[in-house]
């Protein structure tokens, strides 16, 4: 039956199959061969699958992305970012680095801000000078923030799937992501001093100040929902349809750039995203109850104990593991079946659930910007007119920057659990 399931599941990935199909169709061959399950069971684990009040954050931070996008936010994070920063060498990707972290703390998407963001900073950065591979690369690894920075959408994914809490890991991932985003932002510097890409002008502080007030309603944002969720006044799933009232009032009364007309174009664009993960979400999970029933995730422990007890070495295999799956398989699957697999071998070795969810989440974000499966890569690359091979070649400065900060995550546990233990 596992032999079945792997290889079909293999072939479908080469033939090009999408992933939610492939998973799908692996599954119930799978189920076909063993015999005795009835196939009204894939239906019945699909659903179950998805009855998960914690699930309900998802299509609800997914609409308030898409509320402060059409809300006119990306622009104005942008005016704030390059007054802060513009005037610095490399000043235009840096501000895409700056304005990117600002915009994951609000979507909890990875391509929602490569897409939003790279249509605007991305042509800019050529207009200016800067090389196109580069510009595209620098908007393609500062998208991977919008899952590693709260409110994360894979964070709510490993939470369900590993039975962790998603406050804290919420809380676990500022750290992290503000760590990435420090690497980027020396990376950038390191790269545009060496190349002599122009400054833009140093904003006047009277601009300055004009920028910060008209980013404070967005600023504040997150401070709602990580505060509210930290002080126990909501759960995740509760801060979700906060970030969704709130976004809609301040895009509608403090921004007026929603109006009546704008409002089934949102949904549309939050019903087909959310419709894409939570079909990817219902077939994973379906993929992961038959590696359960097969006793596959025990197996990988033993696996993993018998090489080493040591964590440092099993969270060292873990990442080898992930860089590569990363490279074929979709983010949110990836964490839907190998979190309930890994997560109890990780605690069982003493590892804390919240470091190891944060190692997990930001390896699986660099899978968004390695070929074949970046997709990063393909929406600034789309943007930037630019083929894969071509953008994954400036890619490479920043791969290293990632990976190094990843190390830091992996041996000093406290950049994760730091601020829970405050």
């Amino acid at each position: 039956m596992i032999t079945a399931l792997v290889i079909s599941l293999i072939v479908l990935f080469v033939l090009g199959v999408p992933v939610a199909v492939a998973l799908g169709l692996s599954t119930s061959l799978a189920l076909l061969i063993e015999g005795g399950t009835p196939l009204v069971v894939l239906a019945q684990r699909a659903f179950v699958s998805l009855d998960s009040f914690p699930l309900l954050a998802i299509p609800l931070f997914i609409l308030a992305g898409v509320i402060m996008e059409f809300g006119g936010i990306s622009q104005r994070l942008i005016n704030f970012a390059n007054a802060l920063t513009g005037h610095f060498s490399g000043g235009l990707a840096m501000v895409t680095v700056i304005t990117t972290m600002f915009f994951a703390a609000i979507s909890g998407s990875s391509i929602a801000a490569t897409a939003a963001l790279g249509s605007i900073l991305i042509p800019a950065m050529v207009e200016r000078g800067y090389h196109r591979d580069f510009a595209g690369s620098v908007q393609s690894v500062s998208g991977t923030l919008g899952i590693i920075i709260p409110p994360s959408i894979p964070l709510i994914l490993y939470g369900t799937a590993a039975d962790a809490s998603i406050g804290d890991l919420f809380i676990g991932g500022i750290l992290p992501g503000v760590l990435v985003g420090a690497g980027l932002i020396i990376t950038v510097v390191i790269i545009s001093k060496k190349r002599g890409y122009r400054r833009e002008e140093k904003t006047s502080a009277g601009e300055l100040g004009k920028a910060f007030v008209q980013t404070i309603p967005a600023l504040i944002m997150p401070f709602i929902i990580l505060g509210g969720i930290y002080s126990g006044i909501f759960t995740a799933t509760e801060a979700a349809g906060v970030a969704v009232a709130y976004a809609f009032i301040i895009s509608v009364v403090f921004y007026r750039s929603i109006h009546f007309g704008n409002i089934g174009k949102i949904l549309k664009q939050a019903i087909t995203t959310t419709s894409t993960i939570m079909l990817i979400i219902a077939v994973a999970g379906l993929f992961s109850w038959v590696l359960t029933i097969e006793n596959i995730p025990q197996q990988v422990a033993g696996f993993f104990t018998s090489v080493s007890d040591n964590p440092s070495v099993f969270l060292l295999s873990v990442v080898v593991l992930l860089l590569i799956v990363g490279m074929f398989m979709e983010t949110n699957a990836s964490i839907i079946i190998l979190a309930p697999i890994l997560a109890p071998v990780a605690l069982e070795l003493g590892i804390d659930p919240i470091h190891f969810g944060m190692v997990m989440i930001v390896t699986l974000a660099v899978g968004m910007v390695t070929p074949p499966l970046g997709l990063n890569l393909f929406v600034a690359g789309r943007i930037a007119n630019l083929r894969l091979d071509e953008l994954a070649k400036g890619m490479m400065p920043f791969y290293v920057a990632v990976l190094l900060t990843l190390l830091i995550i992996i041996f000093v546990p406290q950049v994760s659990t730091g601020l829970l233990n405050l």
